[in-house]
Protein backbone atom coordinates (compact mmCIF):
# COMPACT_ATOMS: atom_id res chain seq x y z
CA UNK A 1 0.00 0.00 0.00
CA UNK A 2 1.30 3.26 -0.55
CA UNK A 3 2.10 6.29 1.61
CA UNK A 4 -0.59 8.00 -0.13
CA UNK A 5 -2.91 5.47 0.14
CA UNK A 6 -2.30 5.10 4.00
CA UNK A 7 -3.37 8.64 4.22
CA UNK A 8 -6.46 8.83 2.62
CA UNK A 9 -7.56 5.74 5.75
CA UNK A 10 -6.56 8.30 8.23
CA UNK A 11 -9.63 7.84 11.01
CA UNK A 12 -12.84 9.97 10.12
CA UNK A 13 -12.50 12.00 12.80
CA UNK A 14 -9.20 13.37 11.17
CA UNK A 15 -11.02 14.82 8.35
CA UNK A 16 -13.74 17.06 9.06
CA UNK A 17 -13.51 20.56 8.89
CA UNK A 18 -11.69 22.16 11.54
CA UNK A 19 -14.50 24.37 12.01
CA UNK A 20 -16.82 21.80 13.37
CA UNK A 21 -14.58 21.01 16.45
CA UNK A 22 -14.66 22.38 19.73
CA UNK A 23 -18.34 23.86 19.20
CA UNK A 24 -20.05 22.76 22.16
CA UNK A 25 -17.46 23.92 24.94
CA UNK A 26 -16.44 27.17 25.82
CA UNK A 27 -12.98 29.09 24.37
CA UNK A 28 -10.34 28.76 26.36
CA UNK A 29 -8.76 31.76 23.98
CA UNK A 30 -10.93 34.61 23.73
CA UNK A 31 -12.31 34.48 20.37
CA UNK A 32 -12.16 32.13 17.35
CA UNK A 33 -8.80 31.93 16.08
CA UNK A 34 -8.12 33.15 12.65
CA UNK A 35 -5.59 30.64 10.52
CA UNK A 36 -5.50 31.17 7.00
CA UNK A 37 -3.60 27.78 5.06
CA UNK A 38 -2.35 26.93 2.49
CA UNK A 39 -1.57 23.38 1.43
CA UNK A 40 1.51 22.38 1.65
CA UNK A 41 2.50 18.73 1.09
CA UNK A 42 0.97 16.70 4.18
CA UNK A 43 1.36 19.10 6.27
CA UNK A 44 -1.56 20.83 5.56
CA UNK A 45 -4.11 19.45 2.82
CA UNK A 46 -6.69 21.73 1.71
CA UNK A 47 -9.55 19.72 -0.08
CA UNK A 48 -12.62 21.83 -0.55
CA UNK A 49 -13.88 22.85 2.79
CA UNK A 50 -11.46 20.30 4.64
CA UNK A 51 -8.14 21.13 6.36
CA UNK A 52 -6.32 18.12 6.94
CA UNK A 53 -2.77 17.39 7.75
CA UNK A 54 -0.19 17.28 10.67
CA UNK A 55 -0.50 21.03 11.38
CA UNK A 56 -4.27 20.55 11.49
CA UNK A 57 -4.17 17.33 13.14
CA UNK A 58 -2.30 18.62 16.06
CA UNK A 59 -4.47 21.92 16.17
CA UNK A 60 -7.41 19.54 16.38
CA UNK A 61 -5.89 17.30 18.62
CA UNK A 62 -4.65 19.91 21.57
CA UNK A 63 -7.84 21.64 20.77
CA UNK A 64 -9.63 19.02 22.38
CA UNK A 65 -7.98 19.92 25.88
CA UNK A 66 -7.58 23.61 25.48
CA UNK A 67 -10.76 24.30 23.66
CA UNK A 68 -9.68 27.17 21.24
CA UNK A 69 -11.78 27.48 17.98
CA UNK A 70 -9.83 27.84 14.83
CA UNK A 71 -11.22 29.08 11.60
CA UNK A 72 -9.51 27.95 8.49
CA UNK A 73 -9.41 29.31 5.20
CA UNK A 74 -7.79 28.15 2.16
CA UNK A 75 -5.28 31.09 0.48
CA UNK A 76 -1.82 31.42 -2.07
CA UNK A 77 1.04 31.20 0.39
CA UNK A 78 2.22 34.14 -0.88
CA UNK A 79 -0.93 36.24 0.21
CA UNK A 80 -0.63 34.17 3.57
CA UNK A 81 2.90 36.20 3.65
CA UNK A 82 0.91 39.37 3.36
CA UNK A 83 -2.17 39.10 6.06
CA UNK A 84 0.14 37.57 8.84
CA UNK A 85 2.29 40.79 8.10
CA UNK A 86 -0.79 42.98 8.12
CA UNK A 87 -2.36 41.21 11.45
CA UNK A 88 -5.15 40.08 9.10
CA UNK A 89 -4.12 36.16 9.98
CA UNK A 90 -3.41 35.28 13.69
CA UNK A 91 -1.19 32.73 12.97
CA UNK A 92 1.04 31.43 10.26
CA UNK A 93 2.52 28.02 9.64
CA UNK A 94 4.26 26.06 8.65
CA UNK A 95 7.22 28.86 8.76
CA UNK A 96 11.00 28.71 8.76
CA UNK A 97 12.09 31.56 11.28
CA UNK A 98 13.14 34.00 9.37
CA UNK A 99 14.02 37.94 10.53
CA UNK A 100 11.12 39.61 8.61
CA UNK A 101 8.79 37.52 10.16
CA UNK A 102 10.46 37.85 13.73
CA UNK A 103 8.90 41.29 12.95
CA UNK A 104 5.53 40.49 12.89
CA UNK A 105 5.02 37.61 15.08
CA UNK A 106 6.29 35.02 18.29
CA UNK A 107 7.78 32.13 16.74
CA UNK A 108 7.38 28.71 18.35
CA UNK A 109 9.99 26.14 16.89
CA UNK A 110 8.62 22.32 16.30
CA UNK A 111 10.93 20.74 14.33
CA UNK A 112 14.42 21.67 12.51
CA UNK A 113 14.10 21.59 8.65
CA UNK A 114 15.90 22.35 5.57
CA UNK A 115 15.37 23.74 1.60
CA UNK A 116 17.46 21.42 -0.56
CA UNK A 117 17.70 21.46 -4.03
CA UNK A 118 15.42 18.76 -5.71
CA UNK A 119 15.34 17.10 -9.53
CA UNK A 120 14.40 14.17 -11.47
CA UNK A 121 17.13 11.37 -10.73
CA UNK A 122 19.60 11.79 -13.53
CA UNK A 123 23.27 11.37 -14.46
CA UNK A 124 23.86 15.11 -13.92
CA UNK A 125 26.37 15.66 -11.81
CA UNK A 126 25.78 16.70 -7.99
CA UNK A 127 25.68 20.58 -7.67
CA UNK A 128 27.60 20.58 -3.93
CA UNK A 129 27.44 24.62 -3.54
CA UNK A 130 25.35 28.11 -4.38
CA UNK A 131 28.65 28.80 -6.50
CA UNK A 132 28.23 25.29 -8.45
CA UNK A 133 24.49 26.21 -8.94
CA UNK A 134 25.33 29.76 -10.05
CA UNK A 135 27.95 28.90 -12.17
CA UNK A 136 25.45 26.22 -14.45
CA UNK A 137 24.31 28.64 -16.39
CA UNK A 138 22.19 26.59 -18.58
CA UNK A 139 20.56 25.42 -15.94
CA UNK A 140 17.24 27.16 -14.51
CA UNK A 141 15.05 27.04 -11.23
CA UNK A 142 11.84 26.96 -10.00
CA UNK A 143 10.49 27.79 -6.81
CA UNK A 144 7.00 29.27 -5.01
CA UNK A 145 6.19 32.72 -4.42
CA UNK A 146 5.99 33.56 -1.15
CA UNK A 147 8.28 30.41 0.49
CA UNK A 148 11.45 31.53 2.44
CA UNK A 149 14.16 30.06 3.60
CA UNK A 150 16.38 32.67 5.09
CA UNK A 151 18.97 35.01 3.89
CA UNK A 152 21.08 32.61 1.92
CA UNK A 153 17.78 31.31 0.09
CA UNK A 154 17.15 34.86 -0.82
CA UNK A 155 20.43 35.23 -2.05
CA UNK A 156 20.11 32.06 -4.42
CA UNK A 157 16.82 33.57 -6.14
CA UNK A 158 17.82 36.89 -6.57
CA UNK A 159 20.91 35.99 -8.80
CA UNK A 160 18.91 33.41 -10.13
CA UNK A 161 16.47 36.24 -11.49
CA UNK A 162 19.15 38.65 -12.75
CA UNK A 163 20.66 35.73 -14.55
CA UNK A 164 17.06 34.84 -16.12
CA UNK A 165 17.29 31.20 -14.77
CA UNK A 166 14.64 32.07 -12.28
CA UNK A 167 10.63 30.56 -12.72
CA UNK A 168 8.41 31.73 -9.93
CA UNK A 169 5.06 29.65 -9.41
CA UNK A 170 1.98 30.07 -7.42
CA UNK A 171 1.83 26.63 -5.38
CA UNK A 172 4.19 23.39 -5.09
CA UNK A 173 2.21 21.66 -7.75
CA UNK A 174 2.43 24.00 -10.38
CA UNK A 175 6.28 23.93 -9.46
CA UNK A 176 6.44 20.38 -9.73
CA UNK A 177 4.78 20.11 -13.38
CA UNK A 178 7.30 22.38 -14.46
CA UNK A 179 10.07 20.52 -13.10
CA UNK A 180 8.22 17.32 -14.87
CA UNK A 181 7.50 19.08 -18.19
CA UNK A 182 11.60 19.53 -18.12
CA UNK A 183 11.07 23.52 -18.24
CA UNK A 184 13.11 23.51 -14.90
CA UNK A 185 16.04 21.42 -13.72
CA UNK A 186 15.87 22.16 -10.07
CA UNK A 187 13.52 23.56 -7.52
CA UNK A 188 14.98 24.54 -4.25
CA UNK A 189 12.56 23.86 -1.37
CA UNK A 190 11.83 21.42 1.79
CA UNK A 191 12.23 18.13 0.48
CA UNK A 192 8.95 17.37 2.90
CA UNK A 193 6.64 20.20 1.23
CA UNK A 194 7.37 18.80 -2.26
CA UNK A 195 7.57 14.95 -1.56
CA UNK A 196 4.00 15.61 0.06
CA UNK A 197 2.60 17.34 -3.21
CA UNK A 198 3.66 15.62 -5.51
CA UNK A 199 2.14 12.19 -3.86
CA UNK A 200 -1.07 13.77 -3.69
CA UNK A 201 -1.56 15.05 -7.31
CA UNK A 202 -2.67 12.67 -9.72
CA UNK A 203 -0.92 14.90 -12.65
CA UNK A 204 2.58 13.98 -10.99
CA UNK A 205 2.07 11.69 -8.54
CA UNK A 206 4.86 10.02 -10.70
CA UNK A 207 7.48 11.58 -9.55
CA UNK A 208 7.29 10.38 -6.29
CA UNK A 209 9.49 7.52 -6.80
CA UNK A 210 12.00 9.48 -8.91
CA UNK A 211 13.10 12.33 -6.98
CA UNK A 212 16.51 13.53 -6.16
CA UNK A 213 17.14 15.70 -2.83
CA UNK A 214 20.87 17.43 -2.79
CA UNK A 215 21.72 19.34 0.11
CA UNK A 216 23.59 22.66 -0.32
CA UNK A 217 26.23 23.91 2.15
CA UNK A 218 24.34 27.44 2.22
CA UNK A 219 21.05 26.52 3.33
CA UNK A 220 21.89 24.98 6.49
CA UNK A 221 19.29 23.26 9.13
CA UNK A 222 16.53 25.73 10.52
CA UNK A 223 13.98 25.97 13.11
CA UNK A 224 10.37 25.66 11.24
CA UNK A 225 7.26 25.70 13.23
CA UNK A 226 4.05 28.06 14.00
CA UNK A 227 4.26 32.21 14.38
CA UNK A 228 1.89 33.96 16.27
CA UNK A 229 1.01 37.62 15.21
CA UNK A 230 2.24 40.23 17.47
CA UNK A 231 -0.60 42.54 15.81
CA UNK A 232 -3.73 41.13 16.15
CA UNK A 233 -3.34 38.15 19.38
CA UNK A 234 -3.88 39.30 22.75
CA UNK A 235 -0.73 38.04 24.98
CA UNK A 236 -3.72 36.06 26.85
CA UNK A 237 -4.07 34.09 23.74
CA UNK A 238 -1.00 33.87 22.87
CA UNK A 239 -0.52 32.49 26.39
CA UNK A 240 -2.79 29.70 25.41
CA UNK A 241 -1.20 29.08 22.16
CA UNK A 242 1.90 29.00 23.01
CA UNK A 243 1.07 26.47 25.75
CA UNK A 244 -0.73 23.95 23.42
CA UNK A 245 2.16 24.38 21.18
CA UNK A 246 4.64 23.36 23.83
CA UNK A 247 2.72 20.38 25.13
CA UNK A 248 2.81 19.05 21.05
CA UNK A 249 6.66 19.49 21.95
CA UNK A 250 6.90 17.54 24.94
CA UNK A 251 4.42 14.61 23.71
CA UNK A 252 6.92 14.28 20.58
CA UNK A 253 3.36 14.45 18.47
CA UNK A 254 5.08 16.76 15.98
CA UNK A 255 7.68 13.86 14.85
CA UNK A 256 5.26 11.52 15.04
CA UNK A 257 2.90 13.05 12.80
CA UNK A 258 5.91 13.60 10.10
CA UNK A 259 6.44 9.82 10.49
CA UNK A 260 3.00 9.01 9.87
CA UNK A 261 2.93 11.17 6.44
CA UNK A 262 6.27 10.59 5.04
CA UNK A 263 8.79 8.42 4.12
CA UNK A 264 11.81 7.92 5.91
CA UNK A 265 14.08 8.57 2.99
CA UNK A 266 12.37 12.11 2.51
CA UNK A 267 12.37 12.77 6.64
CA UNK A 268 16.68 12.06 6.14
CA UNK A 269 17.15 14.88 4.01
CA UNK A 270 14.85 17.40 4.76
CA UNK A 271 13.62 16.95 8.80
CA UNK A 272 14.89 16.07 12.33
CA UNK A 273 12.78 16.15 15.47
CA UNK A 274 13.63 19.05 17.93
Amino acid sequence: MSLLTKCRFVPAMLVLPLSLFSSHTQAACSRVINAPVTSLGFSVIVNGDSVTGIYPDIFRSLSSKETCQFQFSAVPRARLEVMFENGQADVLFPAIRTAKRDEHGYFIPLIHTRATLISLQSARPIIRSQQELLEQKTLKVVVVRGFDYGEAYQSIITELQKQGRLIVEADTVSAARILKASIADYTIMAPYIFAGAVQGDARVEDMADKLRFDPLPELPWSDSGIYLSKKSLSQEDRNVLQEMMEKAIRSGMVWKGFSRYYKPEVLKEGNRPR
